[in-house]
């Protein structure tokens, strides 16, 4: 089959691959109709090299049509149509129990320190082949599968694999009060549905950005934007003027160790994803590379009391953060893998031909899965508009 490998620091290509099997009475086997670049493949792309090896399958949201199955899947049957969740869970263990499927007793991957295995994501997620390929293999399919019907197009359910429930989560762990205030920061793929997600139920909505196209796309959906271009240096002020002084009830940091404003550790980070693995990984994981200026952002508009919701993903382990701040102002704070079976019931009726979400037209590029090197630099580098992207197999 093809697949999107990765071969090294900004080089995926599409190889021919060994086509996926049942390994495990558990497992199933999908033909992808559709897969999606993520912003956290981004992170693969370049920030953790140090954790990649040479040939691993890229991607974790994927739907499809269920080709094979072990004799251990639950109800799961060949030729249902399925989105896979990006995380691997068994959905039995205590964890799962709690709705916490990120954190999957069965599936976390303790040899890193970390919680459930994620499809495509590097060592310290498992190393379990990736969804931007014509075949994937789930294991623990019984749990790790959402069943969606047959007609509507790929489009209105692909993004339930984790888009949508992330921006879900990031907007609950928010907490905004009825009739609130939520800023966010990043109008990415998470950012962009978490202010139509926080529109949709009634918040005040600002967000932030610096690419134009992104601004366009919130603001087509009746959110408030700011360009941060010119508002860098004071969009504290800014967004306090919007709030009667105050600031907002929440805000959601939807960028992560993505951020502009941090140069220093932008070249750590490049630093880190050149050198050996055997440097880097320890590099990364312990001395503290991320960029930390939207957080940063984030604790300073926040008002007294709000909460700040992370769905940004950071990775060091030693970044100094404003405690004196944080506690000063008695913020309550969130964050994690979306736990996305949690999510789901709440988001499946907005799936309708009302479409009160706009997924319908969310994505900014199709492409076939030839493409994926390509469309990794355009999305990389924030080109043509470029917000989300699908591919076909």
């Amino acid at each position: 089959m093809k697949a999107v490998v990765w071969h090294g620091r900004r080089d995926v290509r599409v190889d021919e691959v060994p086509d996926p099997r049942i390994e495990h009475p558990g497992d199933a086997v999908i033909r992808v109709t559709s897969t999606n670049i993520c912003g956290s493949d981004l992170h693969l792309y370049e920030s953790l090299a140090a954790f990649m090896t040479e040939g691993d399958i890229l991607g974790h949201e994927a739907m499809g049509v269920v080709e094979a199955v072990g004799t251990d899947v639950g109800d799961l049957q060949v030729g249902e149509r399925v989105v896979v969740p990006f995380q691997i869970s068994c959905g039995s263990c205590f964890m799962c129990d709690e709705q916490l499927y990120s954190q999957c007793e069965t599936t976390q991957v303790r040899e890193q320190g970390m919680g459930a295995a994620l499809f495509g994501y590097s060592k310290l997620y498992g190393q379990v082949p990736g969804g931007q390929a014509q075949y994937l293999r789930i294991p623990h399919a019984r749990s790790t599968h959402i069943k969606v019907p047959d007609g509507p197009p790929d489009e209105r359910f692909v993004y339930l694999s984790d888009v949508l429930p992330t921006a879900w989560q990031a907007v609950r762990y928010a907490s905004v009060p009825k009739g609130g205030t939520v800023a966010i920061l990043g109008l990415g793929p998470i950012g962009d549905m978490a202010a139509r997600v926080a529109a949709h139920e009634g918040s005040r909505v600002i967000a932030v950005d610096l690419v134009p196209e992104r601004l366009a796309r919130a603001r087509d959906h009746g959110v408030e934007v700011l360009d941060l271009r010119e508002h860098g240096r004071d969009l504290g002020d800014v967004i306090r003027d919007l709030t009667a002084g105050r600031g907002p009830d929440s805000v959601i940091d939807a960028v992560g160790m993505e951020a502009h404003g941090s140069p220093v550790a932008r070249s750590m980070v490049q630093l880190a994803a050149c050198l050996p693995a055997a440097v880097a990984a320890p590099l990364a994981r312990n001395v503290g590379i991320d960029q930390l200026a939207a957080l940063r952002s984030a604790i300073d508009i926040v008002r007294r009391g709000g909460t700040l919701s992370l769905s940004g993903v950071y990775g060091g382990m030693a970044d100094p953060l404003p405690m004196m701040t944080l506690f000063d102002k008695q913020l309550k704070l969130r964050m994690g893998q979306a736990n996305v079976r949690r999510w789901v019931p709440e988001i499946l009726p907005l799936l309708t031909d009302d479409d009160p979400l706009g997924v319908d037209g969310f994505a900014t590029h199709t492409l076939p899965l030839e493409q994926a090197s390509s469309a990794y630099e355009m999305f990389q580098r924030k080109q043509d508009g470029a917000v989300k992207v699908i591919l076909r197999p």
